[in-house]
């Protein structure tokens, strides 16, 4: 079993100082999206950029979620090359 923490991201993280086990990078990313599908229905949260960010023990990046995944698709932009 490998530890991941799920990092809150806004601009400053806020760093997971427990963690969780999982056996392997899918069941974290699993839980991310629960995570994600948690916060985006509390009513305290304003910022649409909200990701959750999953690191492995190593400290590196294993996954990112958007809690607001529509509000990031659309900050696409479209300009002219």
């Amino acid at each position: 079993m490998r530890t991941y923490y799920f990092d809150v991201k806004d601009g400053v993280p806020t760093r997971d100082r427990k963690g969780l086990q999982f056996p392997n990078a899918v069941g974290a990313i699993e839980h991310s999206k629960e995570l994600a599908r948690l916060l985006r229905h509390d009513p305290r949260l304003k910022d649409r950029s909200l990701s959750i960010v999953v690191v492995d023990e190593s400290g590196a990046e294993a996954h990112r979620e958007a809690v607001y995944p529509d509000e990031a698709k659309s900050g696409i932009s479209l300009t002219k090359t």
